[in-house]
């Protein structure tokens, strides 16, 4: 007799990361409870199961749900402020004034709105989080039905969430505890960057997190002045002195790292720690390039990160991958440098790797959660139709996805958000564009 499960969804490929470069053509994924249960041939999934539900994507490629391991998600209301300046003239002339005048939890709830609405019409599942007032974002990755690490922000100086490490530490604890067993949402910690944190607030975090096993993320040689301040500061590059501080270990997560060295290689490989690629953010801000493939073949584990709205300008983590896979090539000279299915993997798997979730998403193994996206290749963009995996990376985009699931749960249906309400998120964006431009004019 059938097994009866939740969903059986048919598609013209599926593609499952792990194993590496396998295409599955004409199969079934079976869902019961949320979970990945079988990857069989269509006809074997119509013998053995009686879904409740059947799905078909005849001309889709299905895929796991997209990781995005590095985003500031409410400055989504900050897109198109201050661009084509570089990053620090960037950052104190202009975006932190304007945070410092309007980041509210209203602004952090909104704003987190209309990033989970992009994110999950572009095929994103999951994203790290790094932003003030992370309790809004965490409440919004509830309600989206997103999969979420939430890495409240620790900085040494005021800001609109805090009024310096301390407190930050004892608010991002809490809100720690509050999440502690929730099954989508974790939070971490964030100390922002080697200059806006001092040594005795590292420390802290670091014995913190060794102590409850707790990830850490941190902008870290995010351009060559950053590094150059360092070394004529302390005569320490900012690996080294995270190193030395106790925080550079395999729940650490580098965010940038567009200025590295042998010794920082040296450093991650022995570590074991993370890097964050965030290319688009990268080049809008000539802040560097970081040598991902180079790490990646010295077997440091490297994801892509779209950093926030307000400097790449968009959450499209195809657009990301597209430009991590171009960039590579560009920087070695090699046209074999990461090639689709590495980057595909970087956008997946070893993204759920670097928020420490690769046990429960990242691919489409049994067993793991049923975190899900479907991309049509149907269209005239798209053929003829060789390689779906190259197709994927180098003609697609997040326009092309039509479907996503978390969990099970559907939260894109033909484009469609089923857990956001479109017209209100766009009607709050437009309020704040409002009252920010009414504010500056």
């Amino acid at each position: 007799m059938p097994q009866v499960i939740d969903k059986l969804i048919r598609a013209r490929w599926i593609i499952p990361v792990v194993p590496a470069q396998k295409v599955y053509r004409n199969c079934a994924l079976a869902i019961d409870d949320g979970r990945i249960v079988a990857l069989v041939p269509a006809a074997e999934a119509a013998a053995r199961f009686a879904p409740r539900e059947e799905v078909h994507l005849d001309q889709h490629a299905l895929i796991p749900g997209l990781i995005n391991t590095h985003n500031h998600a409410a400055m989504t209301l900050l897109r198109g402020i201050a661009d084509d300046r570089p990053l620090m003239e960037w950052l104190e002339q202009h975006i932190w004034p304007t945070e410092k005048k309007w980041v509210s939890p209203e602004f952090a709830t909104d704003g987190s709105r209309l990033a989970a609405a992009e994110m999950l019409r572009s095929g994103t599942t999951t994203f790290s989080d790094q932003y003030f007032f992370p309790e809004a974002t965490a409440q919004v990755a509830r309600e989206s039905g997103m999969r979420a690490q939430i890495a409240f922000p620790v900085i040494d100086f005021p800001t609109p969430w805090s009024r310096n490490g301390d407190e930050a530490l004892q608010k991002g604890l809490a809100l720690r505890d509050d999440y502690r067993a929730h099954e989508r949402v974790e939070v971490v910690f964030a100390p922002h960057a080697p200059y806006t944190v001092g040594d005795a607030t590292l420390e802290k975090i670091a014995v913190y997190a060794a102590e409850a096993q707790v990830p850490v993320q941190m902008h870290l040689h995010e351009t060559s002045g950053e590094v150059e301040r360092a070394l004529a500061e302390s005569g320490e590059r900012p690996t080294e002195r995270l190193q030395r501080l106790g925080l550079l270990g395999p729940q650490t997560l580098c965010v940038h790292m567009t200025e590295v060295n042998e010794r920082d290689i040296e450093l991650l490989q022995q570590s074991g720690a993370h890097v964050a690629h965030c290319p688009k953010s990268n080049l809008k801000l000539a802040s560097g390039f970081c040598p991902a493939a180079r790490l990646l073949d010295a077997g440091v584990n490297v994801s892509l990160g779209t950093d926030g709205a307000a400097s790449n300008n968009s959450l499209d983590l195809f657009a990301e991958a597209n430009t991590a896979a171009l960039l590579a090539k560009a920087i070695s000279g090699n046209a074999a440098a990461l090639p689709a299915h590495q980057t595909l993997a970087m956008a997946t798997i070893n993204g759920a790797r670097a928020l420490g979730i690769d046990e429960i998403t990242g691919s489409l193994e049994v067993g793991k959660s049923a975190d899900l996206t479907a991309v049509d290749l149907g269209g005239l963009e798209q053929q003829p139709l060789h390689d779906p995996i190259s197709q994927l990376i180098y003609t697609g985009g997040g326009h092309n996805v039509s479907d996503v699931w978390v969990a099970g749960r559907q939260l894109l249906k033909s484009r469609k958000l089923q857990t956001l309400n479109e017209a209100e998120v766009i009607q709050r964006a437009q309020h704040w564009r409002a009252r920010i431009a009414g504010h500056s004019e």
